[in-house]
């Protein structure tokens, strides 16, 4: 038995969170003992195996802000994960041999203070998801860039969520040419989905409606719901771009007169998310180069076809024209593959049956957890090489960093 420490910035509900308690999941199923340390957990917003008892979770710092007058958000967020990483090693009680982390990985340094081995989980380069419009917000940038390159080399071992992320890794972090990370795919418990399904609400479908497009995600603009329009998903009161995009969604919506055609979900609950890709005629999935995408094999596993932008994770799941269509993100190539639904009606039940085959196949639960552990007994057959000293003064140097990039982008707002 080895015990794993999580630590993640934010347990709320999205696709990294998933990941990581699945990955949590698969490692309890061994036998592991398995705790989670985060800046934040709020239980009315959270997947259920963070508050059912099935996980220990220990929150921290959340008293720090998120932002500082809708700004300043990275900085806060690498600060609270580091005050999370001060917590567990230097003034926690917890008892762990490797420390599981991910999408921040600035905290590393302080967690290499201790004597675990660490493993960190890179969705996505934070540094590509970061708009540069001003010379200052470059300059504020700049230093935080650099501190994700090279805290991410001190840990032990790196694993990204799908081919297309690794090659991103190689070109994105070019210093780190040495590092091969290893790609472990993110699948969830497919358990949640073989529970009986409910009937939907009245409300929810349109009467008459024989024909359902289902669009499943946060509302956030980079996920491109304006693309199907069909809008539904994870919602966030404390994320005002969660607030913008769904009012703007339902303009839009009002512009092309398709307001009696939408219903728009906020904060769906996993037995709503079973009935409506069991009812859907088919999961509209929107993002372009989506790092993987948790949502298309989860449609997939309850026979749902899939229409994704030709691009990313999708790319990996989806097989063209055999469990879906991979498509162009244009209204015009969606539009195309929509159409196809709507005139052969028994088309969902041919992929949907070929979706199902393929998850089972290569997406299964078990696959994953054998990989995943094969993974740790990797990483405990590292040596590790505790440094107290050469960990702090790593700490200090990226602090004096960070710190310089925040008055950098004081400045900015200043300026502005």
């Amino acid at each position: 038995m080895v015990k794993i420490i999580f630590l993640h910035p934010d347990l709320g509900i999205g696709g990294a969170e998933r990941a990581v308690i699945d990955a949590a999941l698969a490692f309890k199923s061994k036998g592991h003992a398995v705790q989670f340390v985060t800046a934040h957990h709020d239980p009315n917003h959270c997947f259920p195996e963070t508050i059912d008892g099935t996980f220990k979770v220990t929150c921290v710092g959340d008293w720090l802000p998120r932002s500082f007058l809708c700004r300043f958000f990275a900085f806060f967020a690498y600060l609270r994960m580091i005050y999370a990483a001060i917590y567990l090693v230097f003034f926690s009680s917890l008892e762990y041999e490797v420390i599981f982390c991910d999408q921040i990985s600035a905290c590393i340094p302080f967690l290499r203070a201790s004597h675990a081995r660490i493993l960190f989980y890179c969705h996505f380069p934070d540094m590509l998801l970061t708009q540069r419009k001003s010379f200052l917000k470059k300059l504020y940038r700049a230093p935080i860039d650099w501190i994700e390159e090279k805290t991410t080399a001190r840990a032990h071992l790196v694993l990204v969520n799908s081919k297309f992320t690794a090659e991103v890794f190689k070109k994105t972090f070019t210093s780190l040419h040495y590092i091969d990370p290893e790609v472990l795919y993110p699948i969830p418990d497919f358990s949640a989905f073989d529970k009986p399904v409910e009937p939907l609400a009245k409300d929810i479908i349109p009467p008459g409606r024989h024909t359902i497009f289902l669009s499943i995600n946060r509302y956030t603009r980079q996920k491109n719901h304006g693309l199907g329009i069909e809008a539904l998903g994870g919602y966030d009161e404390r994320v005002r771009e969660n607030k913008e995009e769904y009012l703007e969604l339902r303009k839009k919506a009002e512009k092309f007169g398709l307001v009696d055609n939408i219903t728009f979900l906020r904060s769906i609950s996993d037995a709503q998310k079973r009935s409506l890709l069991k009812t859907s005629t088919c999961l509209l999935y929107t993002p372009e180069n989506e790092h993987f995408g948790i949502v298309p094999i989860e449609a997939m596993y309850m026979k749902c076809p899939v229409i994704a932008a030709n691009s990313g994770g999708p790319k990996e799941t989806v097989k063209h024209e055999t469990t879906g269509y991979l498509c162009e993100p244009t209204p015009e190539d969606f539009a195309e593959a929509m159409i196809r639904f709507i005139k052969d009606k028994e088309l969902k039940n041919k992929l949907g049956t070929a979706g199902k085959a393929r998850v089972e196949k290569v997406f299964s639960f078990d696959s994953f957890t054998n990989h995943l552990e094969a993974v740790l007994q990797k990483l405990m057959t590292y040596r590790h090489v505790h440094s107290q000293s050469i960990s702090m003064i790593w700490s200090l140097v990226l602090v004096s960093i960070l710190s310089l990039g925040f008055v950098a982008y004081v400045l900015s707002f200043a300026h502005d």
